[in-house]
């Protein structure tokens, strides 16, 4: 699967006049799954009446990446992709390997407090390439996976009117390069996630960001809901789960049809 020229910041151009940004949010620490959805404009995937005139998808499955491929379930653990849910492209899967992972270095700490703090970062990007090739990149302009030391946005629940912090959020957006659909994710961590909260927090933001678009209801895997007392690793049912999102189809990596 080869690497095309990363593209400056143009999204789906070849849309006309339609500007299209797709993100939506998956956040952890308030005990809920959270899903925002954020548009711009009325050029959205997921309202085929702009676009059934313009561009035609062939949803249809990418080879396994060979880390996936190879992974053996012994344990018999089965998975939670029955949570795992399609957005307006399919399934999130990336066909461009290695998958390019910038973690960008906090400003405002001490120079050794920012590099424990990448430190912590990495350590959970490292546990995910056992599964997918990811490499770290030094360039923010190059990378499909931004990794901030930011706040979230604060979530209103519609029954709460009060703001609530959240502890993470994983938002995607859509491009094309040469004509195929692409996607890019950022992931922001909030300031206050530290030592092995923090590696919890990118670990499981980056399992949202690899495919698993949706939450675990067993504390025992990485992409539980909430945030637990102590954070497991990445668990067989995590990994199964990922194995069979990358199996279905997906309009991602494939080329834009037009009429």
């Amino acid at each position: 699967m080869g690497r095309t020229q990363y593209p400056k910041f143009n999204i789906l151009k070849n849309f006309i006049k339609w500007r299209l940004l797709a993100a939506l949010v998956l956040a952890i620490g308030t005990g809920l799954l959270v899903i925002l959805t954020n548009l711009q404009s009325s050029g959205v995937l997921a309202t085929p009446k702009h676009h059934s005139e313009l561009i035609t998808f062939a949803p249809k499955p990418h080879p396994l990446p060979p880390t996936l491929a190879q992974w053996q379930d012994n344990t018999n653990s089965g998975d939670y992709f029955s949570q795992i849910q399609q957005t307006q492209v399919g399934y999130l899967v990336w066909t461009q390997f290695p998958v390019r992972v910038y973690v960008e270095p906090p400003k405002t700490v001490s120079d050794k407090q920012a590099q424990a703090w990448v430190n912590n970062v990495l350590q959970a990007v490292q546990e995910w390439s056992a599964y997918l090739p990811l490499t770290a990149v030094a360039n923010p302009e190059v990378a499909d996976i931004s990794i901030l030391r930011k706040a979230p946005p604060l979530q209103i629940s519609p029954n709460n009117k009060i703001p609530r912090a959240r502890s993470a959020q994983t938002t995607y957006e859509l491009y094309s390069n040469n004509n195929v659909l692409l996607h890019r994710f950022t992931i922001l961590l909030s300031p206050s996630q530290t030592g092995n909260y923090l590696i919890a927090a990118a670990r499981h933001e980056l399992g949202h960001a690899l495919g698993i678009w949706g939450h675990s209801s067993l504390q025992t895997d990485a992409l539980y809901f909430s945030q637990v007392r102590n954070p497991p690793p990445i668990s067989p049912r995590d990994v199964n789960t990922l194995k069979r999102v990358y199996e279905q189809p997906t309009n991602l990596g494939w080329s834009l049809v037009h009429k």
